[in-house]
């Protein structure tokens, strides 16, 4: 029987020193999970047949329970590197259902996917597109769709002031290209449905006491003349609503224009200063391509355009479970959901039960501090010499009493 005991103590600190090596091997593992061996005594008999003077048969391993303690997040400046700080895992599915990860190294694969390094596909929240998202279904975050199209033109705002003191041009009719038609004028660039530009020019020209008309040419274009009527505080009186309307020459590149262009000038004033253009904005703009993501602390993704544009894609969703111990490691740092670790809870980042997603930073191992792993590989060590000693001892004993028995023979 000792020698039963003593080989189950070796073969359980053998157990021991085999899950304190896998820990040590995944100390530079991105979200590694150690993990420690729980053992039992063995009886030979049931536990309603022991006797107070049973004495045990040994150790077994009976569990090797994963530590979900949290690592530390170490900084990589990674655009589609993601840590959790807090409970939670991301959701990631490699077509075959979903699985559960802490390790954020993503990437973009080939097709603009969002990737784990075996590329499994990042699940978020799809947009809608009256705002928010979509939190009753999961899809894949994808980039390389993620373009802004070109806006055109539909609104300039314009915020000037034109002076109470010019005089009525003595030159007529109005001419773009004769200065002394005009009194002031602004220009600035607009786009066509293609995001093409086009120079846009604004021309004043004064017509009377308070009263003046705005020329708008585009491209050496008219699209026609508006009338402004100011107060004799200078404040702008018509048009009521601030919009003077215009009516674009059609471009011949195959693009167009919105079939009137208003110019709002509510801002317009008219005082006895000199002419001052003001700010001059105009809500058009060109196709823009994918130049940076950012993830906030919630998992929104935003789309950073070339064109100074944004645009959400989609927010990452996170999963938790009632019994994490019940979890199935299946390995490349991932788990899959079991009938034991109860189905997955799923939410957003930073709400509730569920931590926050930090950008740019990875979580470490959280065997990453050796020490304290070395420190049980050292007990393991000496309760496998122990046993391993004991083991010696009981085959020396048994030795001697086989000498003896054959003496007495």
């Amino acid at each position: 029987m000792a020698l039963n005991q003593a080989l189950s103590g070796i073969n359980a600190a053998q157990d021991q020193l085999n899950i304190i090596s896998n820990n040590i091997a995944n100390a530079g593992t991105v979200g590694f999970k150690g993990s420690t061996g729980q053992f039992a005594e063995v009886y030979a008999v049931t536990g309603l047949n022991l006797s107070s003077v049973a004495v045990g048969s040994g150790a077994e391993l009976t569990d090797v329970a994963q530590q979900f303690s949290q690592g530390d997040l170490e900084t990589t400046n990674g655009s589609l590197d993601m840590a959790l700080s807090g409970n939670g895992f991301f959701i990631v599915n490699n077509g075959s259902g979903n699985q559960y990860t802490r390790d954020g190294a993503f990437h973009e694969n080939a097709a603009g996917n969002v990737v784990t390094a075996d590329n499994a596909f990042l699940q978020v929240y799809p947009p809608n597109a009256t705002g928010g998202f979509n939190t009753s279904t999961l899809t894949d975050l994808q980039l390389n769709t993620a373009q802004s199209a070109a806006t055109p033109t539909s609104t300039i705002t314009v915020s000037s002031n034109l002076p109470a003191g010019a005089t009525v041009p003595t030159t007529t009719p109005f001419n773009p290209a004769d200065s002394t038609t005009y009194n002031d004028a602004s220009s600035l660039t607009v786009y066509d449905s293609q995001g093409g530009s086009h120079a846009a020019t604004i021309y004043y020209v004064k017509t009377g006491n308070n009263t003046w008309n705005a020329n708008l040419y585009i491209d050496g274009n008219s699209a026609g003349t508006s009338a402004l009527t100011f107060s004799s505080a200078g404040a702008l009186l018509t048009p009521a609503n601030g919009n003077l309307s215009f009516t674009p020459v059609q471009p011949t590149n195959g693009a167009t224009f919105p079939a009137t262009m208003a110019v709002n000038v509510t801002n317009t004033t008219q005082f006895g200063t000199a002419y001052a253009p003001g700010t001059i904005n105009q809500n058009g703009y060109q196709a823009g391509v994918l130049e940076n993501v950012t993830i906030g602390n919630d998992g929104i993704v935003t789309a950073i355009y070339s064109n100074n544009q944004t645009s959400q894609l989609g927010q990452i969703a996170v999963a938790n479970f009632a019994n994490l111990q019940g979890l199935q490691q299946i390995g490349n740092n991932r788990w899959a959901a079991t009938q034991s670790s109860g189905t997955a809870v799923l939410g957003t980042a930073s709400v509730g039960q569920f931590g926050n997603i930090e950008q740019g930073q990875l979580e470490t191992s959280n065997t990453s501090d050796t020490t304290a792993q070395l420190v049980n590989m050292i007990q393991a060590q000496q309760d496998y010499q122990a046993n391993s000693q004991m083991l010696g001892t009981v085959n020396s004993l048994s030795q001697t009493l086989f000498q003896a028995v054959s003496r007495g023979g």
